[in-house]
């Protein structure tokens, strides 16, 4: 592993600004995804709100991806190309969305039911949001990494959901990817210490059956093995002398 990287006020203050625009952008998409219309629709429009905003994608063309959102419908975890299909009522769909701005990431995701979902959707969809406000609360100088990902596993599976387990947050910068991994499960009080300046996209997935993944024939969007329904939720934070600063605010 390389260093984790500390970032300086400055360096933070650009990640705001992305974070900002990334933010803004989801809940443009977010208002946008309604049935009948097609996941390339909204790619569409994600790409007419970075050519508003003057700002590159951090998605497209990253490892040969050709879109510049990710759109997961139903048991679809992440890394859902967008394309024809129709959005229908009663579908639950994940935005996952990435910007540059001056040089620095955003990077958010969220999930979204489809007018009337079942009550399973919507609580699979609370609790994955509650996740990640869990995980948001004890990220804060002085704990371990190991205490973000025990306090999502520990949310999930208290109310008989699992967590993803091949799949994990990240540290986020100049780079979309960086030190270090941030897996959705693990023992509280392992990893390195949080230390103010470090920069953090967590990313709760988290699953109504069983935890176990597989990749569909386009050898990019991630589905459940078990066909049951998945939610992600994910914000770019700062740790701070206190609480974590939330540098994607979206809300939803």
């Amino acid at each position: 592993m390389t260093a984790i990287i500390i970032k300086s006020p400055g360096e933070i203050a650009a990640m705001r600004r992305a974070g900002i625009v990334v933010a803004s952008i989801l809940k443009t998409l977010s208002k946008e995804t309604k049935a009948g219309v097609t996941t390339h629709d909204l790619d569409d429009i994600a790409v007419s709100e970075l050519t508003r905003y003057g700002v590159a994608s951090s998605f497209k063309g990253y490892g040969g991806f050709p879109a510049t959102l990710c759109v997961s419908i139903n048991d679809e975890i992440v890394h859902g190309i967008p394309g024809k299909r129709v959005i229908q009522e009663g579908d639950i769909v994940s935005l996952d969305f990435g910007a540059i701005v001056d040089g620095f990431q955003g990077d958010a995701a969220l999930t979204i039911g489809v007018g009337n979902i079942s009550s399973q959707a919507k609580q699979l969809l609370q609790v994955t949001k509650s996740c990640l406000e869990s995980s948001i609360s004890v990220a804060r100088a002085g704990a371990h990494l190991g205490d973000i990902s025990a306090a999502i596993q520990r949310y999930a599976e208290l109310r008989n959901f699992s967590v993803v387990r091949e799949y994990t947050g990240h540290g986020i910068g100049r780079e979309m990817h960086e030190d270090p991994q941030i897996p959705n499960f693990g023992p509280p009080g392992l990893g390195p210490v949080l230390k103010k300046g470090m920069t953090l996209a967590i990313e709760p997935m988290v699953n109504l059956g069983g935890w176990q993944t597989r990749i569909k024939n386009d050898d990019w969007t991630v589905v459940t093995a078990d066909g049951n329904l998945s939610a992600h939720f994910e914000k770019t934070i700062a740790i701070t002398d206190g609480e974590a600063e939330v540098l994607t605010p979206w809300d939803n």
